[in-house]
């Protein structure tokens, strides 16, 4: 016998919105994507995506790479492996 559960979530509306955009594209519902990453947890008894705070060195990247700073741009991956 199936029974339903709900869960209630608040999210910005702009989030919603985009995500569900993706979702829609995907052929995926919001319904299907929650039932999936629950099941995922399920699985894993933990959660599905790794979950890091980057170091100092890591962060400080980030933000360069944010300002556009330091990025090394390659016509392919021969050349990127060169360089």
């Amino acid at each position: 016998m199936s029974r339903t559960a709900y869960i209630r979530a608040r999210v910005e509306p702009e989030l919603k919105k985009s995500a569900e955009q993706i979702l829609k594209d995907l052929g995926i519902t919001a319904s299907q994507a929650v039932t999936m990453l629950y099941k995922c947890i399920q699985r894993k008894h933990g959660w599905p995506l790794e979950l890091k705070i980057p170091n100092e060195e890591t962060q400080k990247i980030f933000e360069e790479t944010d300002k556009g700073v330091g990025i090394v741009e390659c016509s392919g991956p021969d050349e990127m492996f060169k360089k």
